[in-house]
């Protein structure tokens, strides 16, 4: 654990320097700011636009970082030849994969503390109430957001970094549309339904994350869902990793 957290950390102060990540939260920040402004453009309800349009701005940019930054965890090092010093050290790649991961994680929880901040302080000066259910919405964006860096990095193990951000955005596409999948394989016969079924069981269901809609009509999540969803999101993203850890364990760099 102590190697895995050095490795971590030192990802993290990677990451600080990427000058994308700095561009994608402070667009995020604009697009939550920007709601001021369309207050006076919105003809509904303006609470529900400035929560809806600020959750769906944390929720995009945080996929766009873990993508983006989760696609080069690997092949940075490869680029840089590091890879090299590293696999001939007494550490587990195992470790070092785990390590990669836990630093983008970290990255991946500071930003959304950042736009979490600025997001409550929209609402403070719209004066749109807080409630608890916001933060769960949040929450479980930000388990999302630790799946998708999973899937990022198990691609990143065995292909190149434009393959794993086509592989990882399809993945998170799809992830949100299962429910649409099963139904369309239970009208098909065959080869089609035994594809849409296989499609629905061995993606992760997104919207298992997704309560934007609850948080704007004011629906509570009992615990027991959040629990199970939680259970759920670190079991899928533990898989991941697994099999991401099994895949770099065999690669070969010489």
């Amino acid at each position: 654990m102590r190697r895995i957290l050095v490795i971590g950390l030192n990802t993290f102060r990677e990451n600080l320097r990427e000058k994308l990540l700095y561009n994608l939260v402070i667009f995020a920040l604009l697009i939550i700011g920007s709601s001021i402004l369309l207050q006076r453009l919105s003809l509904g309800d303006v609470n529900r636009l400035i929560l809806d349009l600020g959750l769906a701005a944390m929720n995009i940019f945080g996929v766009l970082i873990a993508i983006f930054i989760g696609i080069g965890l690997v092949s940075k090092e490869i680029e840089k030849k590091t890879i090299y010093t590293i696999v001939s050290k007494p550490v587990p790649r195992y470790e070092f994969l785990v390590g990669k991961y836990l630093g983008l994680v970290i990255t991946l929880f500071v930003n959304i503390v950042i736009m979490l901040a600025g997001f409550l302080l929209v609402l403070a000066v719209m004066e749109v109430p807080i409630e608890l259910l916001l933060f769960k919405a949040v929450f479980l964006i930000f388990l999302e957001l630790i799946v998708i860096t999973a899937v990022a990095l198990l691609f990143s193990t065995f292909t190149t970094p434009t393959l794993s951000a086509t592989f990882t955005l399809s993945v998170y596409v799809i992830g949100h549309l299962t429910g649409d999948l099963k139904a369309l394989g239970a009208k098909l016969g065959g080869t089609g339904r035994a594809f849409l079924n296989g499609l629905y069981y061995i993606m992760p269901n997104l919207e298992n994350f997704n309560i934007k809609g609850r948080v704007i009509h004011h629906l509570e999540v009992p615990g027991t869902e959040m629990a199970l969803v939680l259970a759920y999101g670190l079991l899928y993203t533990t898989l991941l990793l697994i099999l991401a850890a099994v895949i770099f364990q065999r690669r070969d760099f010489r």
